[in-house]
């Protein structure tokens, strides 16, 4: 056979694993208005950077009638690309072959590619659109699922994973997305459960729609499973491209550093941002974006725990973490979840080189039976740790209220805070001046003429002797006082500061936080 001809053959075996699982199979991915797996890598890299590997592989099944299917792919692409000219690793399950199944060989090419993503040490994205386990194969199967999560596991903190739910994400399947560090859905089209409605419904008797069971918004909403929420496939290809923007390719590196801009002022004036009634609510991103280069912040799980902020913004023209108490809602109050949001972000950006920056404005931890049932001592150790673990440069700002065990847990210079700064407002205390004054002058408030005139001269009394940062201050428990309008300016200064920050931690194979 000559070579022409070889080329020939080369191109007709192309045509055909491009086909998928057929223009059947096709028309039904795009009937429930999803992309196919070819137009997702193509749509979301940049232009004509993606090269797919292991193109011919197939499968190896012989039993239940798998010896006369042919399964192009296996029923998963994968390759190399680009975004925004930064080297990517990807694969996306394809629904169109056998509903995107798992099979031995289908693992076997989301591990080979895993595996070259943690050589190449760049970042890996995999698009989650599969039925589940290939029933046929049995534990061959189960052993493929296996080997991804060792991989998950082994690559956590070297290199950035990401992962994009497409369609169902079920079973076994789910703890891979679980294992990564970024989870994006999409409205009415992502599914992720361990067990179907169905089963549900065998087992249980309960009825309910796989939307209610694992939808986007449950898992956005409610579980906090994932972390970016999208109404539109095209919409979350945006957010992925813009995440990439601000992380490094992997955790030898820093986030590529882009033009500094200033923040605009005139839409955040920071010294009118915050009330001066410690009461009184107000939205804290605005904070953050009075002092981010352009004003601007990319939120990450938005729409869970929101009385925890959490994001990346830049200063001058570099990456920076910011977690934050959000007054606007249960007045910015530590529970299990803002716990758990806070300690998993600020793992993510020491593990990969991010200097954190922490805002502070909360009365302490949520009080209540219902959060002491459900773990708060146990979660709320979480965010100590992970601050007290973190060796990346690590700013606190006291923006308003720092009560209680919540004054601890926010970053403060007894967690190894590197600097920490607050404003002429900031009220730092075991809790609350009237709370405190009922305590500590209860006797003498009981037994006066009138009680409430003497309570608030108490709770005047207390304000101005230990709810104020000059105490702390005069304590070297904050570096400095500082007006508003200073604080970028000073923010920038400890971030280039401590550039070259060396925090020697005590040699141990690893710590144990409390999970």
């Amino acid at each position: 056979m000559s070579l022409k001809r070889k080329i020939l053959e080369l191109q007709k075996k192309r045509e055909q694993v491009l086909q998928g699982g057929g223009e059947k199979a096709v028309e039904k991915q795009v009937a429930m208005g999803k992309m196919t797996a070819r137009e997702r890598i193509i749509t979301l890299l940049d232009e004509n950077s993606f090269h797919e590997y292991d193109m011919f592989i197939e499968h190896e099944a012989r039993d239940f009638g798998m010896a006369t299917k042919v399964l192009h792919g296996d029923g998963v692409i994968i390759g190399t690309g680009t975004i925004f000219g930064a080297p990517i690793c990807i694969y996306a399950q394809d629904f169109t072959v056998a509903g995107g199944s798992l099979g031995l060989m289908h693992a076997r090419k989301i591990t080979k590619i895993m595996d070259h993503a943690m050589k190449m040490r760049v970042p890996i994205i995999g698009i989650n659109d599969s039925g589940g386990a290939r029933i046929q194969e049995g534990v061959n199967s189960l052993a493929g699922y296996g080997e991804i999560f060792y991989r998950n596991t082994t690559a956590s903190g070297v290199i950035p994973q990401i992962s994009v739910i497409l369609g169902p994400c079920a079973g076994g399947a789910v703890y891979s997305p679980a294992l990564t560090d970024f989870v994006f859905v999409v409205d009415k089209i992502s599914k992720m459960f361990i067990t179907g409605p169905e089963v549900i419904k065998t087992v249980l008797g309960e009825e309910i729609s796989m939307e209610a069971l694992g939808g986007a918004r449950v898992h956005s909403e409610i579980t906090g499973n994932a972390h970016f929420f999208a109404e539109s496939e095209i919409e979350c290809f945006d957010q992925i491209k813009k995440l990439i923007t601000y992380i490094p390719w992997n955790n030898s590196k820093k986030a590529q550093k882009y033009e500094v801009k200033e923040p605009k002022v005139d839409q955040y004036k920071i010294d009118e941002i915050v009330p001066g009634n410690p009461k009184e609510p107000y939205d804290v991103r605005d904070v953050v974006r009075a002092i981010t280069d352009d004003s601007d912040f990319f939120e990450i799980q938005q729409l869970w725990a929101a009385n925890m902020v959490i994001g990346f913004g830049r200063m001058d023209g570099q990456t920076v973490g910011f977690v934050c108490n959000q007054p606007l809602v249960l007045a910015g109050v530590l529970d299990c979840d803002s716990s758990d949001k806070a300690a998993r972000f600020i793992r993510y950006c020491d593990a990969f080189n991010i200097p954190i920056v922490t805002l502070v404005d909360l009365p302490g931890y949520l009080p209540g039976a219902d959060q002491e049932h459900a773990g708060v001592i146990r979660h709320g150790a979480k965010i100590l740790y992970a601050y007290s673990e973190a060796t990346v440069p690590k700013i606190t700002v006291i923006l308003r209220k720092a009560y209680g065990g919540g004054y601890i847990a926010m970053n403060s210079r007894h967690l190894n805070a590197d600097f920490v700064f607050a404003w002429p407002g900031a009220e730092i205390a075991v809790m609350g001046p009237e709370g405190a004054a009922n305590i500590i002058f209860r006797k003498e408030i009981m037994g006066a003429d009138d009680p409430d005139k003497v309570r608030k001269q108490k709770v005047k009394e207390y304000k101005e002797k230990f709810a104020n940062p000059y105490v702390a201050a005069a304590k070297g428990y904050v570096d400095s006082v500082i007006e508003p309008e200073e604080t970028r300016k000073l923010l920038l200064h400890a971030i280039e500061g401590s550039q070259n920050k060396v925090d020697n931690k005590p040699y141990k194979k690893h710590g144990i936080p409390p999970f």
